[in-house]
């Protein structure tokens, strides 16, 4: 079915919440909050009129640094509503991240919680912006920010320098009509509403500019491969600041009169707590998550059989965890999805009743109105059926650009419109395309080229091994060979030798793994996908170790190194450039 509207997002919902005002569509289980269309819809024009009250209006740019709480959602659609761009923080970054961004975006306010995991918000706040301390709030005249005017507090509570919400919400209740009335009426499909930062090949994080067409009409392409109605309920799990969370999540849910299931922060148990509470019929999540849930020790207590869909997307899934997935947690129609944040993000992805082998070796077929094209990465030239090449994509999909960088937007679209993802795979005859790696990611050893991809798809199939990443580590010789990182299964009894004898034994030789290092876990970025650079760089670092260490020391350098670069890759948010954010 194919939609391709033009209305703005604050004009869909307001449709959407017309035709059935009381049904549920934000439900936060472990707070038993719940909104129906019509309250939060009000809500939302509450907030909405309130920002204009503080001088927030169209064409501003309002951050947000926040986990999944409550009124991420409310500022999601305040914003659209009256022209206001929002710019989604990484909720795990710290000072440096966000001086970054606060500057880069030319930010007029900045909403925060006060603190998620490690991060203290307000700490940080005030350490960038002193004169919050001391000036009016409102008229900030910051000499570090110079476009910052505001700074909010996401609930009740009272900082010196910060409004809070319920502030706002009040100033909305006496404030004029007219000036919302106007401020909705001039707003427009193209108009950017989103401002995602993703890394780049400079180390640059770049602003993502998506607009109201661009999302809006994405997220209900998506709903429609999961087949979502208005009797649906999408847990979501996933964090809002990625377009994993605010476009596959919750504009596939709204386009779909749908309700959402919210999850403050991952975690597996209350995952499972809220499925079975709610009744939700579609789950959401990276393969590590749905590992997670599968895997937790309270697994089989849980009713699950309300679940029928969702999606799986980040990273590649594990042919064995999604036959778990389809088996016990019985989501039968679980889809997989292939994009990145460029793309607004997903152009790619598989239907409810394809097969279990296309939603493990394919990423599925091209959505509506899109065009895709599989090239030489070299030559430019369109690779045959079966024959790598990056992909591109054209469409209504693709961003606007990259927010005050024209070099970098004109570096990924062309003079014709294709988006470059940096991505390689293939599509077979029947129109099935398969992720091979990345441009960046491909090893090449000795002038053979590897994908990761393909050996770390093999490395499942070995007992013992729940987990493999795989990536390229300088080796003097052959200038690259390939290195392992792999997560044994409970009670597994295997060793370096292990791996790479059953590697030979099935593989060409120059692809099995030379080194092979074991590892608790692997560092994710906030969204819940492997940073492989960082795993470069501490393959580097533990192969120089191999030189004078005994191998049991080599292998616990290695749980030792991956713990800290889990809790410093934390910080990074998606860096993994270009075109990090990608949806599959």
């Amino acid at each position: 079915m194919a939609l391709h509207t033009e209305e703005t997002i604050g004009a869909y919902f307001a449709r959407v919440a017309a035709a059935d005002p009381r049904r549920e569509f934000v439900v936060y289980p472990d707070r038993d909050l719940r909104w129906t269309y019509a309250q939060f819809e009000a809500r939302v024009d509450r907030l909405a009129k309130g920002l204009l009250a503080v001088g927030i209006g169209r064409g501003d740019h309002l951050g947000i640094w926040a986990r999944n709480v409550p009124d991420w959602l409310t500022f999601m659609f305040a914003t659209a509503k009256i022209g206001v761009v929002l710019v989604t923080v990484n909720p795990v970054y710290k000072s440096h991240e966000l001086a970054y961004v606060m500057k880069q975006s030319a930010m007029k306010a900045l909403c925060i919680i006060d603190a998620f995991r490690d991060v203290d918000y307000v700490e940080i706040v005030r350490e960038l912006v002193p004169e919050s301390l001391t000036q009016a709030r409102g008229r900030l005249v910051s000499e570090r920010f110079p476009a910052l005017r505001s700074l909010i507090y996401l609930g009740p509570e009272k900082h010196r320098g910060m409004y809070t919400v319920p502030e706002l919400l009040l100033l909305g209740d006496h404030s004029d009509d007219a000036a919302f009335t106007a401020a909705t009426s001039a707003v427009a499909g193209g108009d950017v509403v989103n401002m995602q930062y993703t890394s780049g090949t400079t180390g640059f994080p770049k602003g993502v500019m998506l607009t109201h067409r661009n999302i809006l009409n994405n997220g209900f392409y998506i709903g429609e491969r999961q087949k979502l109605g208005a009797d649906d309920r999408v847990c979501l799990p996933v964090p809002l600041f990625h377009c994993f969370g605010c476009v596959l999540g919750v504009l596939a849910t709204l386009t779909h009169g749908a309700t959402l299931v919210m999850i403050e922060a991952f975690d597996p148990l209350l995952v499972l707590a809220a499925v079975q509470k709610e009744r939700a019929t579609a789950l959401y999540g990276v393969p590590t998550m749905f590992i997670a849930e599968l895997a937790h020790p309270m697994f089989t207590m849980f009713d699950l059989t309300s679940l029928r869909t969702g999606i799986m997307a980040g990273s590649p899934c594990p042919v064995e965890t999604m036959r778990q997935v389809i088996d016990q947690m019985h989501a039968r129609e679980m889809t997989i999805c292939y994009g990145l944040t460029e793309a607004s993000p997903v152009f790619m992805q598989t239907s409810t009743d394809d097969t279990l082998e296309r939603k493990c070796e394919t990423v599925g077929t091209v959505h509506p109105e899109v065009e895709v094209r599989v090239v030489d990465p070299r030559t430019g030239a369109d690779c045959p059926a079966n024959v790598p090449g990056e992909f591109c994509c054209r469409g209504y999909n693709v961003m606007k650009g990259y927010y005050d960088m024209p070099e970098a937007t004109a570096a990924v679209i062309d003079d014709d419109g294709w988006l470059h993802s940096g991505d390689l795979g293939t599509v077979d005859d029947d129109g099935y395309y398969r992720i091979t790696g990345r441009i960046k990611d491909m090893i090449i050893r000795g002038g053979e080229n590897i994908y990761p991809r393909e050996i770390e798809e093999f490395l499942y199939t070995m007992p013992g091994i729940e987990d493999a990443q795989v990536v390229g580590v300088p080796d003097a010789k052959y200038g690259e060979v390939v290195g392992a990182f792999v997560r044994r299964s409970a009670a597994a009894d295997i060793g370096e030798s292990d791996v790479q004898e059953f590697a030979r034994a099935r593989l060409a030789r120059y692809k099995a793994p030379k080194h092979v290092f074991f590892v608790e876990e692997f560092p994710l970025t906030a969204s819940g996908k492997v940073q492989k650079y960082k795993l470069r760089e501490l393959a580097q670092r533990l192969v120089d170790a191999q030189k004078d260490t005994v191998p049991e020391a080599t292998e616990a350098a290695a749980a030792t190194a991956v713990t800290e670069a889990v809790e410093l890759g934390e910080a990074a948010g998606d860096g993994e450039a270009p075109h990090e954010g990608r949806a599959q």
